[in-house]
């Protein structure tokens, strides 16, 4: 079948002058005349067969035909200038979109994106944070950045990295702890993995008390270090997602003691090929690791 040949300016004369509800304002925006805009939205009428405006006296009114093209047409026009931007040099940007865990994104991949920006221009990276729960098919995310064992159903995973724990906090606690017992008796702050306090006071060689579960539970580590800013408790977070502020001063960690829950990984889709860009931040993130 031959799809009729779409009046391209008449389309966007009517779009303007749906959002203006006037054809005067939409002409200065599409810096033609009012006869112009007006004379392109009756052809479009004339071509469709339907009335898109009723006339006033003071500006148009929209009909119940118009209302239905017009979603359609912004959508359109809104991928169409989405698409033209995206070239640059003589070459189209493609989009990469990457979720990654919040703690993960600030503490290590934010620092480190200039780089690969420089190494990769053409790449439009587009990054979301979560709290390591997410649905990539139903987010429409290329790639993801997880914490745990790389054991997700229907991905492949490539492990990045370990991040271990170890107790974090402010200096003027900090000052305060000679020894790792000396944590029993202060607030302990914990994600929604309840045994990551009891695995570090293991690796102390400290039996953990029933008192350890009452300390308050955050759903990421960024929160939980807030509150270990502020002075709330004592934080069990890992140090490489925290370097700046342990360089700054503003965290210390006074014990060596550390304890693994798992590894970073790069996740991706079974089911989702990939793409140029997508190989291109596999190999750098690899690389930057």
């Amino acid at each position: 079948m031959v799809r009729p040949y779409l009046p391209l300016n008449a389309l966007r004369a009517f779009e303007a002058s749906a959002r203006h509800l006037s054809f005067t304002r939409a002409a200065v925006e599409l810096c033609v005349t009012q006869a112009a805009v007006s004379h392109q939205v009756k052809q479009l009428e004339a071509r469709l067969n339907v009335t898109l405006f009723k006339r006033l006296p003071r500006g148009l009114m929209i009909t119940a035909e118009g209302e239905a093209l017009l979603p359609v047409l912004r959508d359109g026009f809104d991928r169409m200038a989405d698409m033209l931007e995206r070239f640059q040099g003589g070459r189209v940007r493609e989009i990469l979109t990457v979720g990654a865990v919040g703690t993960f994104a600030v503490g290590w991949l934010l620092p480190r994106l200039p780089a690969f920006h420089e190494a990769h221009p053409f790449i439009d990276l587009r990054l979301s944070t979560n709290n390591n729960r997410v649905d990539m098919a139903a987010e429409g995310l290329d790639l993801a950045i997880r914490f745990g064992d790389g054991a997700w159903h229907g991905t492949d995973a490539v492990r990045l990295f370990e991040a271990p724990l170890s107790v974090l906090c402010i200096p003027a606690i900090a000052d305060e702890l000679r020894e790792p017992a000396d944590l029993l008796g202060r607030t302990l702050l914990r994600s929604y993995r309840a045994d990551e306090w009891a695995g570090w006071f293991a690796a102390a060689g400290i039996a953990t008390p029933p008192p350890l579960l009452k300390g308050i539970v955050f759903d990421s580590s960024l929160a939980m270090m807030e509150a270990a800013l502020q002075g709330v408790g004592v934080a069990l977070c890992p140090p490489l997602m925290f370097a700046r502020q342990l360089a700054e001063g503003a965290i210390r960690q006074p014990f060596a003691i550390q304890t693994s829950r798992g590894s970073y990984w790069l996740t991706r889709l079974k089911s989702r090929q990939p793409t140029p860009a997508m190989r291109a931040f596999e190999a750098w993130i690899l690389a930057a690791g």
